[in-house]
């Protein structure tokens, strides 16, 4: 049985480094890019340092974190198509968020199965945001997985998105 470790910022709530703990702590550092307009290292290097993550887990949430700012404007348009009449603008940042990291995933990471992605998503939103933000979030990424995965990724994207990473938003 793996050991369990606490979360300093959330005490109480136990950790087993997973990728469900790095989505987590990606879907917070997108929250914090979002609201506070601070530059992409700082937050990484903020939120690493306080993470229990190691390993392929932190890797994974450092890959989350710079693929889905550098891919930003495709994700957007890509999730603006499938919301209907909630723009990005009048969605809760943490929806909007959860949808930019599960629409990464989505185009961006084959390797990471559907199922898995919608469920995560949804599983974030009912811990992070609302009841009906669950349902929204898996309406939304009900659509978004029905698209050919990878049509928004370009020739960029085999590589490691942290080489295209600009350091501020």
């Amino acid at each position: 049985m793996k050991a369990m470790v606490t979360d300093d910022h959330y005490p109480g709530v136990a950790s087993k480094n997973t990728r469900r703990d790095a989505r987590e702590l990606a879907l917070r550092m997108l929250y914090q890019l979002d609201i506070g307009r601070q530059p992409v290292d700082e937050v990484l290097e903020a939120a690493l340092a306080q993470s229990h993550l190691d390993g392929h887990n932190r890797e994974f949430a450092i890959e989350l974190v710079t693929g889905s700012y550098n891919h930003r404007d495709a994700i957007d348009n890509i999730v603006a198509g499938h919301t209907g009449d909630w723009a990005l603008d009048r969605q809760s940042a943490v929806d909007r968020n959860i949808l930019r990291l599960a629409a990464y995933e989505l185009q961006y990471r084959p390797d990471c199965p559907v199922a898995v992605v919608c469920n995560e998503a949804v599983e974030l939103a009912k811990k992070y945001s609302t009841a009906e933000s669950s349902k929204f979030v898996n309406g939304v990424l009900g659509s978004l997985a029905r698209l050919p995965r990878g049509d928004a990724a370009d020739a960029n994207v085999a590589g490691r998105p942290e080489d295209d990473l600009q350091g501020s938003p």
